[in-house]
């Protein structure tokens, strides 16, 4: 595989373990000291190994919010970094996360009508170069391979980028008629980009993703695919798969993501139109969280794609594609996560909720077990994600260090006057400390199962709530453009109308670092006045730095 570009070293993988921790878990979360190849590069990665040298505490988010992501990954056991620069090796519990994304999503698009398939992550070089603007747009992305089995090939291969290529050649090849239509799969896939500037989860060189393709023989079929009477504003026409990754994000995640139609220029490469889910991160970031993608008639007619209609005559079908990856892992880490670490939304932890013995005498250690043991086979027989760690290498305070890193939502103590009065004690890892914390629950299966099911509803809804507010916080509406460079430079979203040329959103982006997110599914009603140039304007735009 020819691959002359130097990615930036994956080092900033190379975290600390946290002193905060006792030594034992220092030494279980601290990585391998093996040669820096990772997610930052120079003197960033001189300044990681010499903090895992050191073994620092997890950085405050307040200090430093890239550092503090990066620790947390470490710390919370989720992500490596992989041999290749600008790779990474997902562990059990960080594919976990992803694996509940793939169990929700999976169930919606089978409803609304999807089958799963896969292509192969190999295609010609000449199908790339058939869409102008998609070869255009994803060029210096391209991981290429030139040489199979010890000889040239006839024909360099593209390591899969994105699949519409691949796809329409197959489509071309099934779609005959009108009775054939509308086909609608999907694949959960890896696929390859050569970032040049690599974060984990949120932008690496090879990351997991599902990505959709639909054929219909209209255009108003296509745009049902991507568009549904939105249910949060009757009024307005929201996109089917936006719709699912909106819900997705809200019900499953708590992240309360923007839901819009992209730019001209922030548009897919070979789409006529993209739709997006836009997120606000804790450094109040934007994270482009799910796309859908209009592609009209583009790749079809560049591949050749036709059916014969009812009246006999050949058209060219009309398509979409959207997609999510594991960018939604980092989202959900930048979201919630805290100076302690992980905070997971009960719906998406893979571990909801941790049950800790505690013991001193060896004599009050069968008690205390036995209970315990009981406690998880309640709560896993009502459908409760619970384990149990009944290691006896840890004492209890490395136990809630450890559980809380990974950002469990709930955990429950029992020692022995827990086991005679038979109660227990349940911790929110959404309220730090004593607040968060309630004595005296039940050991009785109805009552307890009935509590830790309202709590894991409540820390759910509360984290929602928490993020809603904080994002509203953050976003300013604003009239002109000074009014967007002064929002832009304290940090903070800008919201306001826009009518102005591609070359005035260029000039934004050069001048404050900011890119239109979307043009919002939500819009204020009235005449408004665009904040570049004055003209009348039909819509409102949000800015925004982004990942």
């Amino acid at each position: 595989m020819v691959a002359s570009l130097r990615l930036p070293s994956l080092t900033s993988l190379l975290f600390p373990a946290t002193t905060r921790y006792p030594a034992a878990l220092r030494r279980t979360v601290c990585l391998r000291n093996r040669p820096a190849s990772g997610f930052a590069s120079g003197t960033a990665a001189s300044t990681d190994a010499h903090r895992l040298r050191s073994k620092q505490a997890v950085t405050p988010r307040s200090q430093d919010f890239n550092a503090w992501y990066l620790d947390v990954i470490a710390s919370a056991e989720l992500a490596d970094h992989g041999p290749v620069r600008g790779t990474m090796v997902i562990r059990p519990y960080g594919y976990a996360i992803w694996e509940a994304i793939q169990e929700y999503l999976n169930v919606k698009f089978k409803e609304t009508g999807h089958s799963n398939m896969y292509f192969p992550q190999f295609i010609p070089y000449s199908f790339i170069e058939k869409e102008a603007s998609h070869v255009e747009g994803f060029s210096p992305e391209l991981a290429l391979v030139t040489v199979g089995g010890g000889s040239e090939l006839e024909e360099k291969l593209v390591v899969r980028p994105t699949s519409e290529t691949i796809v329409n050649h197959m489509f071309t090849q099934w779609i005959h008629s009108y009775r054939d239509l509308p086909l609608m799969i999907n694949q959960w896939v890896n696929v390859t980009r050569w970032e040049m500037r690599t974060k984990p989860f949120i932008r690496t060189l090879e990351f997991l993703w599902q990505e959709g393709h639909t054929a219909h023989a209209t255009p108003e079929e296509a745009e049902k695919e991507v568009s549904s009477p939105y249910l949060l504003c009757a009024v307005l026409q929201a996109k089917q798969m936006i719709e699912i990754y909106t819900r997705f994000a809200f019900e499953q995640t708590a992240i309360p993501v923007i839901g819009g139609r992209k730019s001209k220029l922030e548009t897919f490469a070979g789409a006529d139109k993209t739709y997006t889910i836009e997120a606000m991160m804790g450094d109040r970031k934007a994270l482009q969280a799910g796309t859908s993608h209009n592609l009209g008639q583009n790749f079809s007619r560049a591949f050749g794609t036709q059916f014969q209609d009812e009246n006999g005559e050949r058209q060219h079908v009309w398509q979409t594609s959207w997609a999510v990856s594991t960018r939604f892992v980092g989202g959900i880490i930048m979201t919630h996560g805290d100076d302690t670490g992980l905070m997971l939304p009960p719906k998406i932890a893979p571990i909801q909720v941790v049950i800790v013995p505690i013991w001193k005498k060896e004599t009050e250690k069968t008690g205390v077990l036995s209970a315990a043991s009981s406690v998880k086979e309640v709560l896993q027989a009502a459908g409760v994600r619970a384990k149990l760690d009944d290691t006896s290498e840890r004492t209890a305070g490395w136990k809630f260090n450890f559980w809380e890193m990974k950002g469990v939502p709930i955990r429950i103590e029992i020692g022995p006057r827990d086991v005679s009065s038979n109660c227990v004690v349940v911790s929110r890892r959404d309220i730090p400390g004593k607040a968060g914390k309630v004595f005296g629950i039940s050991m009785e299966p109805s009552t307890l199962v009935a509590y830790v099911k309202e709590k894991l509803d409540e820390i759910q809804s509360s984290l929602l709530e928490k993020a809603v507010s904080f994002r509203d916080s953050n976003i300013v509406d604003v009239n002109s453009y000074e009014e967007l460079k002064v929002a832009i430079s304290s940090g903070k979203w800008a919201r306001g109308p826009w009518s102005a040329s591609d070359s005035d959103e260029q000039r934004v982006k050069e001048e404050t670092g900011a890119t239109i997110r979307c043009f919002p599914f939500e819009q204020t009603q009235g005449i408004k006045t665009c904040l570049m140039t004055g003209n009348r304007a039909e819509e409102v735009a949000i800015f925004a730095k982004s990942y």
